[in-house]
């Protein structure tokens, strides 16, 4: 046997056409969630940095003193909150990127920041943690 006899009769297109079924699928598939960017930063449930209840979040949530950070909690600048104008409100599942691996990744929207602040997202952590900083150019998508 040859292996010219072994080629297949139709030739082979790049890129490779997609079959009806996967044209369907493709196309029952959500549109994806645009990113925002903005600035973020750290903070810790105290009153220097929250108002008179810093273990109560603006939607009612209550912080756990002993490891805030395990929460995944996040506060939103007005501007970005759906009370104001924005697209987001509590409950909201964030998708975070462009800080570090171990603060990027999945928040949930509890809390709203002072309204000096613009196109700003707020982590929560504990004061024991060691997390400290300010970032620009990052990256948040609400999924849905």
């Amino acid at each position: 046997m040859k292996v010219e006899e072994t080629l297949p009769k139709k030739p082979l297109e790049w890129p490779p056409l997609e079959t009806e079924a996967q044209a369907d699928e493709l196309a029952a598939l959500p549109e994806p969630t645009p990113t925002i960017t903005v600035s973020a930063s750290i903070y810790h449930p105290e009153p220097g940095q929250t108002d008179s209840t810093p273990l109560i979040t603006a939607d009612g949530s209550r912080i756990n003193p002993r490891n805030p950070k395990k929460h995944r909690w996040i506060a939103v600048s007005r501007d970005l909150h759906s009370r104001w104008g924005g697209e987001m409100q509590f409950g909201d599942s964030l998708w975070v990127t462009g800080i570090s691996d171990e603060l990027d990744g999945l928040y949930i929207v509890r809390d709203i920041m002072n309204k000096r602040m613009h196109r700003q997202i707020d982590i929560l952590v504990g004061k024991h943690d060691k997390d400290y900083g300010k970032w620009r150019n990052v990256q948040i998508a609400r999924l849905d």
